[in-house]
């Protein structure tokens, strides 16, 4: 796939929140360690990267190969999951490095920015505003959920729903990702998209960049500071 050139002039930033905006992805293993247990298991940093960034039928699916549990319980396992996270995003979320020095050099440029998420709109608000990143002080113009479109990630909907709610052009915007499905997500809407691994030398194949953090000096750089 060829690689998409930044746009010139950003017009707008688009962000993923589990494990790239938030250090959700701590809430996530931790109800996933609990559903493992339940069920006389360890859960492992392997059977972690292939969930991530995992939702819908995807994850149904992975969720009954990875417990050994019959084909057609999926859905009752995602409710369990679900459960599970929603209780451990009661507890204090953490933005990831560089999350907080990024959004401001980018209102410091008033550029608008958006959240897309695969996570349901009540775990989404929950953790956006344990972080003090929702409501009235939110520095987000936007947020969609995933539990708001047709088709999760890899689908490009989230992405193009948020450029619309922003009132941009895909081609205009940047995407910052951690997880492949998001990554062919923002690449599928025709946005340049900057991969951040959550997980150090993880591989994001696809991806427009990659960097380290949001903080990186070649992300920085992207947006003039």
């Amino acid at each position: 796939m060829p690689r998409r050139l930044p746009p010139a002039a950003p017009r707008g930033v688009v962000f993923d929140n589990d494990g790239l905006l938030l250090d959700t992805e701590e809430a996530w293993t931790r109800a996933e360690d609990v559903l493992w247990a339940r069920r006389g298991l360890t859960f492992t940093v392997e059977q972690k990267l292939r969930l991530i960034g995992s939702s819908g039928t995807v994850l149904q699916r992975s969720l009954e190969v990875l417990l050994g549990e019959p084909e057609g319980s999926g859905p009752a396992l995602v409710d369990e999951l679900h459960e599970l996270v929603m209780e451990e995003a009661l507890k204090p979320i953490s933005p990831r490095p560089g999350a907080l020095a990024l959004i401001a050099v980018l209102q410091e440029a008033g550029l608008p920015m958006a959240v897309a998420s695969n996570s349901p709109r009540v775990f989404l608000d929950r953790v956006l505003g344990g972080a003090g990143l929702n409501g009235a002080s939110s520095p987000f113009a936007a947020t969609v959920a995933g539990d708001e479109v047709a088709n999760y990630k890899p689908a490009p909907d989230i992405y193009l729903e948020a450029c619309a709610r922003l009132g941009i052009a895909p081609a205009d915007a940047v995407a910052f990702e951690d997880s492949p499905p998001g990554v062919a997500a923002a690449a599928a809407a025709g946005i340049h998209v900057v991969g951040i691994p959550y997980i150090a030398d993880g591989e994001l194949p696809g991806a427009d960049a990659v960097a380290t953090a949001l903080d990186d000096p070649a992300v920085l750089a992207l947006f003039g500071a």
